[in-house]
C-alpha cells in the first residue's frame, strides 16, 4: 500500500513548540542510522533489549519499508533531522492485534513525542481494522511504562520473562479522548503563554531613520514599556530607534522569545532562519504580500508555515496587527497600535489586522480594560482556538472578545469555547462574509455548521462590533444575572415606557419600573438605583438617566453610579450627545468601566443576551445516551436501506411503496386500508397544497379515483408512494448535514413551505446531549406551534427529543452518510410517526477535531 498523505501533521508538544509527523520513507535509512547514533547506550537497551550498538543493513531495509497496512511507522521530524520513531506491526495475516514500539533521541525525551507516537500510531493502525495493541517494556524503563498508562486506554499488564507485557484495545474512549484534549490543551497553553510573556523581543525591518511600519512598532514596543530587552535587528546600521542593534539575531546572549517581522514578503525567510537560530519561539508577522494578494501569495505563505513549524516555532500572521499584554509586569505591545486600551481583565482575539487598530481604539472610548490582545490576520497557524486555550487557564482574563472572519478548525472552537464558556463568558461577532482573498487557505462551515456551532458552544454571539462592546461591558466586571426579571429606574417616563416595550423581544421581564421624574437630584437617583439593586425581586437592573442638558463631562449621576458595587449587573442609559469622545462613565485608572449606553435598546438588547449567556450556563452540561449499537452503512448504501438503518437506532418509518398504473389499488390493500397516495418524485412529494397528495382513501375504489385525478395532474402512468394512513399531528422535519469542515450537524424545524422559505431550522452538532436534544425541540422560531399554539394540543416533546438524540447517534457513527432527511414527521399529543427519510451516501472523510492531535 501507499502512504497516506493525510497522516502525515505538524503537532505542538508539551513545551509548546513545533514538531513534523510523518510516514517513515525508504529514504529515510540514512537518517534512521544518524539518529540511532545519537542514542545513549541506555536508551539503545531500553528500545532493544540489547546494546545494538549498530543498525544492520537487514533490520535498516525493514524499518524504512512499511506497507502502511499490516506495518506502519512514524518519524518525528525537527529542524531536518529525525527525533522519533514509532511503530507498529499486525501480529499474524488477518489479526487484529499489533505490537506497538517507539523511541525518543534522549536530548528530546520528556517533551510528549511518546503521547503523540501513540495517537497517531492509533489512528493509523485503526484505519487497518486493528483493534488492539501490545508492547513489551522492560520493568526500569518507567518512562515509557508512563506514556502507555496515562493515554487514556483500559490496559492490562502482566510481568513475564523479565519484561512488562502491556495489552489494551485502542478504540477511543471518553477517557482516551480527555487524556488526548488535556494534553492538547497544555501544549496550546504554553505556546501562546511564550508568546504573549516573552523574556524579550527582536524587531526586524525598523528603518534606522525612523519611517516605516517596523520603526512604528518598535516605538511603541518602547513607549509600553516592555520590560524585557528590545533587540532591533538591522543589516548596517549600530543603532534604530535610540537602541543598539544587531546585524543578526543567531548569537545573540539574552534570550529571545518572540520577533516581530515587518520586512517585504520576499525577505521573510531570511528572518526565520536567523531566528531558529537564535531560539525564537514565534514570529508576528505583520509584513503583507501573502494569502491575501492572490495564489502566489498563497504559496508563499504555506512555504512560511512549513519552515517555521520545521524549526519548531509558531506564527501569528502573515499580515496581522500584533499582540499586546497589559500586564504591569510584561507590558507587551508588539502590534501596529500606537495606544493599547486600559489594563483590564478581558482577553480580545481579532484577526481582522485593518479592523484591529479601530477596535482597540473603540475598546478603549467604551472604558473596556484588556489583559491580552492577539490579531491573527491571515491566521496561517496561530488562531483564535490558540488564543481560547491560553484564556481558559489565564488567571488575568475573566472574559473574551472574538471578532471572527475564518474557523481554522470550527469543530474544535465549539468544543474549547463550550469549556471555557462554562467558567468565563465569550461573546462573539462571526464576520458574515470571508475575506475573498482568503479562500485559497481559509476554509470553514457554511450557514448550518455556524449556527450549530455557536448553540452548541454557550458563546454569546453578537451580530456587530457595537453590539460586542455593549456585551463586553457587561460581561467584563459586573455579576451575571441570576434570572431574567429586570428593574428600571428612570428620571423620564419615555425611557421606562421603552424599556418596558423592548425587554420581551430580548427575553427580559419588567419586574418593577421607578420613575422618579425629571426634577430627581443626583443623588436621590443614585440611592433609588442602590436600593434596586438590593431588592431581591429583580435580578438586573437598568438606570435610565435624562439629563435636562446632556453636556460633556456634566453627567454627575455617572459619577455616582461608578461608586456602587452592585451585586447584580447594572446597565446605565444616559442618553447624550453622541460626539462624546469617551464614555462618560469611564476615568483612566479606574478598576472597572460603568456599563454605559447611549440608548435603552442597546442596553436592553444587551443584558439579555448576558441574561440568556447566564441561563445556559446554569443549566446542567448534559450527557449524550448510548444506544445499542448498530451496523455501520457503507458508501455504497442505497436509499431503499435508509429505513433500516434508522430501525436500527429504533427509528421506525411508516412503511410505504411506489406503484404506479393499475397497481395501485391493489398495494393499497396489500398495505391495508385506508392509505394515503403522494406523487414520488420531487419537487412534488408531501406537497398537498399543489394537489400531489390524496389522504384517507378507504376503499379500493377511492384509490382508484384518486390516481385517476393525479395522473390529470401531473401526467399519465405517474409513480405514487402508497402509504398507510396514521393519526394527524404537526408536521415537522429533521435533517443531517455532514459539513466538511464542522463534521456532521442536526437540524430541526417544522415542515412546510413557509418555514422552509424562512429558513426556520436549529442546528446543533452530533452526537447530541440530552440538554441538546431537549433545547433543539424548543429553538425553531416556530415552535410555539407544537406547545398548544392558539389553544391546540401540544406535542409529546419528550418524544421529539428522543428521536433527536437517536439521530445524532445515528449522524455521530455512521462517517457515510452525508446527508439524511425525516420529512414529514407528524408529532402528537401521544408519540409521533416519520413518514418519509431519504439519505445520501458517500465515501467517509476525516471528521473534525475527533482523530490524534495536529495544528491545523
Amino acid at each position: 500500500m501507499t502512504e497516506s498523505p493525510e497522516r502525515a501533521a505538524d503537532v505542538l508538544l508539551s513545551d509548546g513548540t513545533t514538531v513534523h509527523l510523518r510516514p517513515i520513507r525508504p529514504d529515510d535509512a540514512d537518517r534512521i542510522v544518524a539518529l540511532h547514533s545519537r542514542f545513549s547506550e541506555r536508551t539503545r537497551y531500553l528500545r532493544y533489549f540489547s546494546a545494538y550498538p549498530r543498525i544492520p543493513q537487514r533490520d535498516l531495509d525493514r524499518f524504512v519499508n512499511v506497507d502502511h497496512h499490516d506495518r506502519e511507522a512514524f518519524v518525528i521530524e525537527h529542524g531536518g533531522e529525525l527525533i522519533a520513531v514509532g511503530r507498529y506491526e499486525r501480529l499474524g495475516a488477518g489479526s487484529h492485534q499489533a505490537e506497538v514500539a517507539f523511541v525518543v533521541e534522549d536530548a528530546h525525551q520528556g517533551r510528549g513525542i511518546g503521547s503523540v507516537l501513540i495517537e497517531h500510531l492509533v489512528a493509523a493502525a485503526s484505519q487497518e481494522g486493528i483493534t488492539e495493541f501490545e508492547a513489551d517494556v522492560l520493568p526500569v524503563n518507567q518512562a515509557m511504562l508512563r506514556v502507555f498508562m496515562a493515554a487514556g486506554f483500559s490496559i492490562e499488564r502482566e510481568f513475564a520473562d523479565g519484561v512488562v507485557h502491556l495489552w489494551f484495545p485502542i478504540a477511543a474512549t471518553p477517557d482516551s479522548m480527555r487524556v488526548q484534549w488535556a494534553r492538547e490543551q497544555r501544549a496550546e497553553t504554553r505556546s501562546i503563554g511564550r508568546l504573549l510573556n516573552p523574556r524579550g523581543v527582536a524587531v526586524y525591518g525598523a528603518r534606522a531613520d525612523g519611517s516605516g511600519i517596523g520603526a512604528a512598532i518598535l516605538a511603541h514596543l518602547k513607549a509600553a514599556g516592555f520590560t524585557g530587552p528590545i533587540i532591533p535587528v538591522h543589516p548596517s546600521a549600530p543603532t534604530v530607534g535610540g537602541l543598539p542593534a544587531v546585524p543578526v539575531l543567531a548569537g545573540h546572549p539574552e534570550p529571545v522569545d518572540l520577533a516581530v517581522v515587518s520586512v517585504p514578503a520576499e525577505a521573510v525567510p531570511s528572518v526565520v532562519a536567523d531566528c531558529a537560530a537564535a531560539g525564537v519561539h514565534g514570529l508576528v508577522v505583520v509584513s503583507a504580500g501573502f494569502a491575501e494578494a492572490g495564489p502566489a501569495g498563497a504559496e508563499a505563505q504555506a512555504a512560511l508555515l512549513r519552515a517555521v513549524r520545521s524549526r519548531g516555532m509558531r506564527l501569528v500572521g502573515p499580515n496581522c496587527l500584533g499582540i499586546a499584554n497589559t500586564d504591569p509586569g510584561v507590558q507587551l505591545n508588539a502590534t501596529l497600535a500606537p495606544l493599547l486600551p486600559r489594563r483590564g481583565r478581558v482577553g480580545f482575539f481579532s484577526q481582522s489586522a485593518a479592523l484591529g487598530t479601530a477596535l482597540l481604539a473603540e475598546a478603549d472610548r467604551r472604558g473596556l480594560g484588556l489583559s491580552t490582545f492577539v490579531s491573527a490576520g491571515n491566521r496561517a497557524d496561530v488562531s483564535g482556538n490558540d488564543a481560547l486555550q491560553y484564556w481558559r487557564e489565564d488567571p488575568q482574563t475573566d472574559a473574551v472578545l472574538l471578532y471572527l472572519e475564518t474557523f481554522g478548525n470550527p469543530r474544535k472552537f465549539a468544543r474549547i469555547a463550550r469549556e471555557l464558556a462554562r467558567r468565563k463568558p465569550v461573546a462573539a461577532v462571526a464576520s458574515p462574509v470571508r475575506p475573498p482573498a482568503l479562500d485559497a487557505v481559509a476554509t470553514g462551515p457554511d450557514a448550518r455548521g455556524v449556527a450549530a456551532l455557536f448553540a452548541s458552544s454557550g458563546v454569546i454571539r453578537v451580530d456587530t462590533v457595537a453590539e460586542l462592546f455593549d456585551v463586553g461591558l457587561l460581561i467584563a466586571g459586573q455579576p451575571l444575572p441570576t434570572g431574567d426579571r429586570v428593574a428600571v429606574v428612570t428620571n423620564a417616563a419615555a425611557l421606562g415606557v421603552l424599556t418596558v416595550a423592548k425587554a420581551p423581544a430580548a427575553g427580559l421581564r419588567v419586574a418593577s419600573v421607578r420613575d422618579l421624574g425629571p426634577s430627581v437630584g443626583d443623588a436621590d437617583f443614585v440611592q433609588a438605583v442602590r436600593e434596586a439593586l438590593a431588592d431581591d425581586s429583580a435580578d438586573a437592573v437598568i438606570a435610565a438617566y435624562a439629563p435636562a442638558l446632556a453636556l460633556p463631562g456634566e453627567l454627575g449621576v455617572a459619577e455616582l453610579l461608578r461608586a456602587l458595587e452592585p451585586g447584580r449587573p447594572l446597565a446605565v442609559v444616559l442618553p447624550a450627545d453622541p460626539s462624546f469622545a469617551v464614555a462618560p462613565a469611564y476615568r483612566s485608572g479606574d478598576p472597572l468601566a460603568l456599563p454605559t449606553y447611549p440608548a435603552v435598546e442597546e442596553a436592553v438588547r444587551a443584558l439579555g443576551r448576558v441574561a440568556r449567556y447566564a441561563a445556559w450556563r446554569r443549566e446542567p452540561v448534559g450527557t449524550v445516551p448510548s444506544f445499542p449499537p448498530a451496523p455501520a452503512a457503507s458508501s455504497a448504501s442505497s436509499a431503499d436501506s435508509v429505513d433500516e438503518l434508522l430501525a436500527a437506532y429504533g427509528i421506525p418509518v411508516v412503511p410505504s411503496l411506489r406503484a404506479s398504473g393499475a397497481s395501485v389499488p391493489a398495494v393499497a390493500e396489500s398495505l391495508g386500508l385506508p392509505v394515503a397516495l403522494k406523487v414520488a418524485t420531487k419537487p412534488w412529494r408531501h406537497r398537498i397544497d399543489l394537489g400531489a397528495v390524496r389522504l384517507n382513501l378507504t376503499s379500493p375504489d377511492l384509490v382508484t379515483e384518486a390516481y385517476q385525478e393525479l395522473e390529470r395532474l401531473f401526467g399519465a402512468g405517474v409513480e405514487v408512494l402508497v402509504q398507510p394512513m396514521v393519526a394527524p399531528g404537526v408536521a415537522c422535519v429533521v435533517e443531517v448535514v455532514d459539513d466538511p469542515a464542522f463534521g456532521p450537524v442536526v437540524g430541526f424545524g417544522l415542515g412546510g413551505e413557509a418555514a422552509d422559505l424562512l429558513g426556520d431550522r436549529a442546528w446543533r452538532p452530533a452526537p447530541l446531549t440530552d440538554r441538546d436534544a431537549a433545547a433543539l425541540v424548543r429553538a425553531p422560531r416556530a415552535a410555539p406551534l407544537l406547545t398548544g399554539y392558539r389553544g391546540s394540543a401540544p406535542v409529546d416533546l419528550d418524544a421529539l427529543a428522543d428521536l433527536l438524540l437517536r439521530i445524532g447517534r445515528l449522524a455521530e457513527d455512521q462517517p457515510t452518510v452525508s446527508s439524511l432527511s425525516l420529512n414529514p414527521i407528524l408529532a402528537r399529543p401521544e408519540g409521533l410517526a416519520v413518514l418519509h427519510a431519504t439519505a445520501t451516501f458517500t465515501s467517509p472523510l476525516p471528521r473534525p477535531d475527533s482523530g490524534p492531535r495536529r495544528l491545523y
